[in-house]
């Protein structure tokens, strides 16, 4: 009950559909096994409701928002809703990623770097500074951003790998610009997970088997060869929206078997 009486907004919280789970259904199912209420969150509603779903079946408390990030007022519209439903906002999660269409820089097109730039960084930053405005009100809160290795490492898909390191200097802006009012912005930064969108994504995108692309991603993790899971990438996310990092704000934290060891 790490987060008993607390309430937690997931943007994200429905998954890729496939045999393994996301990180944002792992979160949100997490958040509500450690005592928060939940609003998940998601373009696709169903998807949000699905996870909803399975929380209460557990004994939780959670309900679902269908909500495109990228769209005028949707921003907006979520802190609203999490307001009304659940009457304050002690932790959001920003879980909102997609690539696509990307590449290095000298064949990446304009169209698919701009659609990549508004869903995994400009709505990132559109939802926190909603919530900010709430979370000021309280004189407390705490968001966690879910960036990527890519943030720092990479080269062949430039648009995902620019709108992450966006990503990473949104939260250290924001841990700054509101510490003195009690709000904690940390960012986790995993490397490669075996969640449904990346396994089954490049297994689509590149017409390889999903069993292949987990192997080859498996053989590139220094921490025992096998990739990680998005309850690794909840557990992180659980210790720093908790009361036990209320001294940590400003950290980009790389979950990833050690491949950010080989970067340096």
């Amino acid at each position: 009950m790490r987060l008993k009486g607390k309430t937690a907004i997931i943007v994200g919280a429905g998954q890729t559909p496939g045999t393994t789970i996301g990180n944002g259904r792992a979160m949100a199912i997490l958040f509500a096994r450690e005592g928060a209420e939940v609003l998940c969150v998601d373009r696709d509603g169903a998807r949000a409701a699905e996870t909803a779903e399975m929380i209460e079946k557990e004994g939780g408390r959670a309900t679902s928002l269908e909500a495109d990030t990228t769209k005028p007022g949707a921003a907006d519209a979520i802190i609203a809703a999490a307001k009304s439903r659940m009457g304050r906002i002690d932790i959001l999660v920003n879980n909102v990623g997609i690539g696509g269409r990307d590449g290095p820089a000298h064949r990446l097109e304009e169209d698919a770097f701009d659609r990549i730039m508004t869903v995994n960084l400009k709505s990132t930053w559109l939802v926190s500074k909603a919530a900010i405005v709430v979370m000021r009100e309280q004189g407390k809160g705490a968001i966690v951003n879910i960036s990527s290795l890519a943030s720092i490492a990479g080269g062949n898909q430039i648009a995902y790998e620019i709108s992450k390191a966006g990503v990473n200097r949104l939260t250290t802006g924001i841990a700054q610009a509101n510490a003195r009012h009690g709000i904690r912005c940390n960012a986790i930064l995993p490397g490669l997970m075996d969640t449904p969108m990346a396994v089954a994504g490049i297994a689509a995108a590149t017409g390889q088997d999903q069993e292949a692309v987990r192997q080859m991603r498996n053989q590139r993790v220094p921490l025992g060869g096998k990739m990680g899971s998005g309850w690794d990438t909840a557990y992180t996310a659980l210790f720093l929206a908790s009361d036990e990092a209320q001294f940590i704000t400003g950290v980009l934290l790389p979950v990833d078997g050690g491949m950010s060891v080989r970067i340096g």
